[in-house]
């Protein structure tokens, strides 16, 4: 089972921690994971070129090129990020913001729908819920099949002072949702809101012909 995790901080703390946690329980070897950070990644300008021209054309192509490499070639897609301000880091939603392109209103990887994603955040108090909500949002939108959440309340400043009843509990929960993606590898299908959402964008793309890039992609996936 080949693993691509995305952390939406440098900081090594909480989230970091939770990720680790689990991926510890999902015991895959060391080679089939492929680890990545989005701290560098300049702000998507809004050229609209990877939509209209070509994902190539983008100006920070290179920045992101690997990780989405790792993610077409992952079983698991794991992405987590610590709850600032009730949302997401900056840095991730930059990096959700250069994916646009692979939305499923554009040019979807047809092997998405065979993956499973994870959305992961932890939150001194609130907002984890939310965080984890709007991350898996961005993975049904690439047409990722099935999808987990995993947010964790810390009720802590950094993950030293998470006192070990918590901890217990949240490694309790990692082992029970490793075991999920365990049984449910492989046997992935997309759901009835999937199948909704593909089969109007694919009457869209019938029916118009605003990129005709994105036309010749599901041209040429068969779907239309």
């Amino acid at each position: 089972m080949k693993i691509a995790v995305l952390h939406g901080q440098l900081h090594k703390g909480s989230t970091y921690h939770i990720t680790h946690m689990f991926l510890d329980k999902l015991n895959c070897a060391k080679e089939d994971t492929s680890e990545f950070y989005v701290n560098h990644i300049n702000s998507c300008v809004g050229c609209f070129q990877c939509v209209m021209k070509g994902e190539d054309t983008c100006p920070h192509r290179s920045q992101i090129e690997e990780m989405i490499t790792a993610i077409e070639a992952a079983d698991v897609i794991i992405i987590d990020s610590p709850t600032y301000v009730l949302s997401m880091s900056g840095q991730l939603k930059t990096f959700f913001d250069h994916m646009g392109y692979r939305y499923i209103s554009h040019r979807p990887h047809p092997s998405m729908k065979k993956k499973i994603g994870v959305a992961i955040s932890t939150t001194a108090g609130a907002g984890a819920d939310k965080t984890t909500k709007q991350i898996a949002s961005q993975m049904f939108w690439w047409s990722v099949g099935k999808i987990y959440r995993f947010p964790v309340t810390v009720a802590a400043m950094n993950w030293n002072e998470m006192s070990e009843k918590r901890k217990t509990k949240a490694e309790r929960k990692a082992a029970r949702l490793a075991k999920a993606i365990q049984h449910k590898h492989g046997r992935v299908k997309p759901g009835i809101k999937a199948r909704f959402m593909f089969f109007i964008m694919k009457q869209m793309h019938k029916d118009m012909d605003y990129s005709p890039l994105d036309m010749k992609f599901w041209k040429d996936q068969g779907w239309i």
